[in-house]
């Protein structure tokens, strides 16, 4: 625990960190005595069960981009990876639409995913897409179209009024459909306008000319960017002619519109409410002024808007920043920047995997040994382990991280909370799965003491011959002799019947195994092998010298029995322990090695009979 020294008010603060970057933290009032214990969480998001649903569905995806193979050829893989990160996008939508529909108080992590969407989708444009010059700014009329749905809500709202041409909003919605380049509706909307001005309808039927007319490069079409760039000015140069012929001079409203059409950088700046963001201003600038605009030119583009709106003084915020970042290429300030901006490293973790997928990141590697993805994927999976859940996904990202992950993996795994044998189980299979041999010892013998303190027997059994720990094996194995003792009959049965080969992992184990084996002869009337199984314990000496009274014992019913069990060899072997064993004994009570003397006539007796009397007179 670290501590800081007192302040004026008499308070002093404490902190430490505890497992998954927790941070706990001690506040102390002097003149009250009363002290108050913080907890303060580094990835709060974990434990949001919406949120689950993203790391949970996200798992399933980057498992899945694992797989792809990286000796086929970049055409092949890259529509693999647009696909892929088309995924990503749609599951932070699902669950961002989900919050939307919960409660008010989600309206925080409805907006940091609103962030994290634009940027993915804005990295999947210009690294991942990689789209050149004429499909760059159809994917870029995309991305702002996505983000900018208030137009759609406000365009439901005029079209479902009394009358949509009336309405106070209809013209915001024209020029709105104008500025995103969705100009089909526009002129639709226009429609309904022209409807009530029976004298201007040639003009709004120009208008609808001209919108119609404007030209868009089609990617899959035959058309090559240099014929669209002609066809692209051939239009421009009439749309400006109408405005020098003041063919809407009569109508400010389709005199805007003709204004936009031609990029009025005027125009543009009067219109900035209704575009919303400085990006929103670049795409639609873009739009009626370079619209074959190529990739390398987008940073002199934001460079020149930035001088055109006057915003070069301010302090971006840290969306811009990384947007800007973005649009220069920047691929490793774009991560540095999501990593300071953003409060959980799922987003960074996902979105570098991807580009280093995409060979976007082959050159940077960190100082201290592990490269930028790795380093991300490690520290995103490390919060995962905090969550009583989410820790089984972690696995698989520590899996994918070659040089550290299974430092990390072995480090995490002993964190987990062996809640229950089932969760026991779940985190033993992870560990056999990747030959993780000391791990599966340790969580063995943490969960054989526990069922040993629960008196569970069978099950303690169960789990030290799990970990071969044969020290283990033979403490529970004398406690089962121990029951049988005391109670007469043994518990867990079936585990002790199908020992097998575990039997051998130690001689108290496997004694225990072979009694039991040969009880289960004696009930099966198979007296002679159950004589020689009885007989071979003590010869062997694997049974305990403190169990051999109880063997002689049962081997009372054999010598007893009319035919002849024992041989005369086995009988006089069964004298030789019995000897043994009361000479022992005597050597404890005198401290001498003088055997007791069991003197017996045998002049009428057989040795079974010998054995018989010696073991009741003892």
């Amino acid at each position: 625990m670290q501590k800081i020294p007192a302040v004026s008010d008499g308070k002093h603060m404490g902190f430490a960190w505890g497992p998954g970057d927790i941070l706990v933290y001690e506040t102390l009032h002097k003149a009250s005595g009363s002290s108050f214990i913080h907890e303060v969480r580094k990835d709060e998001d974990i434990y949001s069960p919406i949120l689950r649903k993203l790391f949970n569905e996200s798992h399933h995806i980057f498992v899945g981009l694992q797989t792809i193979r990286e000796d086929l050829p970049s055409k092949s893989r890259k529509p693999q990876f647009v696909s892929i990160s088309k995924n990503y996008r749609s599951v932070i939508r699902a669950c961002m639409e989900e919050l939307q529909q919960v409660s008010v108080c989600c309206l925080f992590q409805v907006s940091i995913l609103l962030a994290i969407e634009l940027i993915w989708n804005l990295c999947e444009v210009l690294f991942i897409d990689a789209a050149p010059a004429g499909s760059l700014l159809l994917h870029l009329l995309d991305w702002v179209r996505l983000h900018k749905a208030d137009v759609d809500e406000k365009a439901r709202e005029v079209l479902q009024s009394d009358s949509p041409a009336e309405h106070r909003d209809y013209w915001d919605v024209v020029v709105s459909y104008v500025l995103q380049g969705r100009l089909d509706e526009a002129r639709q909307m226009l429609m309904k306008q022209a409807t009530l001005q029976p004298a201007a309808r040639n003009m709004y039927k120009l208008m609808d000319t001209l919108l119609s007319k404007m030209p868009f490069f089609n990617p899959s079409g035959t058309q090559t960017l240099t014929e669209f760039d002609v066809k692209w000015r051939h239009w421009h140069e009439e749309v400006d002619r109408c405005l020098q012929d003041n063919s809407f001079a009569s109508n400010k409203h389709l005199e805007i519109i003709c204004k936009l059409l031609l990029g009025d950088e005027d125009i543009l700046l009067d219109h900035k409410e209704l575009l919303g963001t400085w990006y929103h201003f670049l795409v639609t600038r873009l739009l009626f002024c370079h619209p074959t605009v190529k990739p390398a030119e987008l940073y002199y583009a934001v460079i020149l808007l930035v001088w055109i709106t006057g915003d070069q003084n301010g302090v971006p915020e840290p969306l811009d920043s990384i947007l800007l970042a973005a649009f220069e290429f920047d691929i490793h300030q774009v991560i540095k920047d999501c990593s300071i901006a953003l409060n959980n490293w799922w987003f960074v973790a996902h979105l570098t995997d991807l580009l280093d997928h995409c060979k976007l990141l082959q050159s940077h590697n960190l100082h201290f040994g592990s490269n930028l993805r790795e380093f991300l994927l490690l520290e995103y999976a490390s919060g995962l382990f905090t969550h009583h859940s989410l820790w089984q996904l972690a696995v698989d990202y520590f899996d994918h991280c070659p040089e550290f992950g299974r430092v990390y993996l072995e480090l995490q795994i002993e964190r987990v909370p062996l809640d229950t044998e089932r969760k026991a189980l779940k985190v033993l299979r992870i560990c056999e799965q990747r030959q993780m041999s000391e791990q599966v010892r340790s969580i063995c013998k943490i969960m054989a003491m526990r069922a040993l303190r629960n008196n569970r027997l069978g099950s303690a059994l169960s789990w030290s011959i799990r970990a071969k720990d044969a020290a283990f094996a033979t403490l529970i194995s004398e406690r089962f002799l121990q029951d049988y003792c005391t109670r007469g009959t043994f518990s867990d049965l079936d585990l002790i019947d199908n020992l097998g080969p575990a039997m051998l992992l130690s001689d108290r184990l496997t004694f225990l195994g072979k009694y039991r084996e040969f009880h289960k002869l004696y009930e099966e009337k198979r007296f002679t092998e159950a004589a020689k199984l009885l007989l071979s314990l003590m010869t062997a000496k694997i049974a305990p010298r403190s169990f051999w009274m109880t063997l002689l014992t049962d081997a009372l019913p054999l010598l007893e029995q009319k035919e002849v069990i024992f041989s005369a060899d086995q009988t006089y072997e069964l004298m030789y322990c019995l000897g043994e064993l009361t000479s022992s004994l005597n050597s404890e009570a005198t401290g001498t090695d003088r055997p007791m003397q069991v003197r017996i006539s045998t002049y009428s007796l057989n040795p079974a009979q010998i054995t018989v009397c010696k073991i009741k007179a003892f």
